[in-house]
């Protein structure tokens, strides 16, 4: 595909970095930019009582699209203000009663941050490893349980190379123990089926700028019943969001975070389909190209959008520069400034060399085959070119 056929804009396979705003996002959250502009707090008055019945809504949106119930839902700012929310919030309100967390190594910085900012305080933290696919063993989780635990926090699917956890098996594990479960579900949420009460979690991470909603807005699902769980707030002033976050509402964001969750629903199965088609169209025209590359991952639970292949030889930042236009990443968002090997890759046992070389592809909403198939021939020129500069 000659790339003047698609026009001089830069074609976008980061989608686990973040999202386009589809068009019907912005749509729906215009009025609560321009004329609805009120406070949802402020009852008082038509323009914040406006402003509450859409906040209500979005909350039933956003539980619709997970089996929850509309007060389990909690606004915030983003996933990492949900996951901070969740792993203090519980070590916090349950420190009488334990003081030990279980979580990954692969998990995402805000999740592993935290955990560490409570390893400084006095918490004790168990890290689990993956095996060589990034998957976390369910037995490990119930190994590594004990009495003083207090909540497991293991990632719905892994941000860099797709892998999905066996989540389920995990929750049953932690229902039958006592142990409360959080999960970071924001690369999962709105991609594949996630059900909180068949999967038995207990707190749960959302996202609204990984599912085509804007920036600056999220969701923690806090379970009510069964048990219900306990927060300690970690916002004060105000009171909002039944005492746990604190904080004038972003009403045109949860606007936003809803109707992407309503699209989410309604189309979900469709475009997960066509997603996988098209990174299984890019990954066979890669496998066909070039010798020497490898998948990063599990073949078998895997996000439908999601690709990670090393392409030994080939520094990934370096063939990252020579795939001008077509914007992709070696890693997370979060730590694609250093040069560091992903902590991700490494945890996996994957080696040095293949984790520099190493790329992530995420395909989106708005992609097509025409777009996929030009970056895969661009893709294979470069590696060609630059493994013919280095000395094997």
């Amino acid at each position: 595909m000659d790339r003047s056929a698609l026009g001089s804009q830069p074609i976008y396979l980061d989608h686990h970095a973040t999202t386009p705003l589809d068009p019907r996002v912005l749509q729906a959250m215009m009025p609560y930019l321009t004329g609805k502009f009120g406070n949802a707090s402020s009852r008082s008055h038509q323009f914040g009582r406006d402003a509450e019945r859409a906040v209500d809504e979005a909350r039933r949106q956003v539980a619709s699209l997970i089996g929850a119930t509309p007060r389990e839902i909690v606004f915030t700012s983003g996933a990492t203000e949900s996951d901070n929310l969740a792993i203090k919030g519980v070590a916090e309100a349950y420190a009488a009663q334990g003081d030990h967390i279980v979580t990954s190594m692969i998990e995402h910085k805000a999740v592993i941050d935290t955990c560490k900012r409570l390893e400084q305080r006095g918490c004790r933290i168990t890290w689990l490893s993956p095996g060589a696919d990034g998957r976390i063993d369910p037995a490990a989780v119930e190994a590594a349980i004990e009495p003083r635990t207090v909540l497991v926090s293991i990632m719905y699917a892994n941000n860099e190379v797709g892998t999905i956890q066996p989540v389920a098996e995990i929750g049953a594990i932690c229902r039958a123990r006592g142990v409360l479960f959080h999960s970071d579900a924001v690369q999962a949420v709105g991609k594949v089926p996630v059900n909180v009460e068949t999967e038995h979690i207990d707190l749960m991470s959302i996202s609204a700028h990984k599912m085509y909603g804007p920036k600056g807005v999220g969701a923690l699902y806090v379970r009510r019943r069964n048990p219900q769980v306990r927060l300690a707030a970690q916002m004060d002033g105000g009171g909002h969001e039944r005492g746990m976050r604190s904080g004038t509402l972003n009403v045109p964001g949860i606007v936003g975070l809803g109707e992407a969750c309503v699209i989410c629903l309604r189309e979900m199965k469709d475009e997960s389909r066509r997603l996988e088609q098209l990174r299984d169209r890019l990954r066979a025209a890669l496998e066909a190209g070039l010798d020497e590359i490898g998948i990063n991952g599990s073949p078998d639970h895997r996000l439908p959008h999601n690709l990670n292949m090393s392409f030994a030889y080939v520094e990934s930042e370096t063939l990252m520069m020579a795939l001008d236009g077509i914007a992709v990443s070696s890693g997370s968002a979060c730590t694609s400034a250093t040069v560091e090997p992903s902590y991700v890759l490494r945890a996996m046992g994957v080696a040095d060399e293949a984790a520099h070389s190493s790329i992530r592809f995420g395909l989106g909403r708005f992609n097509t085959a025409d777009e996929v198939d030009y970056a895969a021939a661009r893709i294979i020129e470069a590696v060609h070119k630059l493994r013919e500069l280095s000395v094997v």
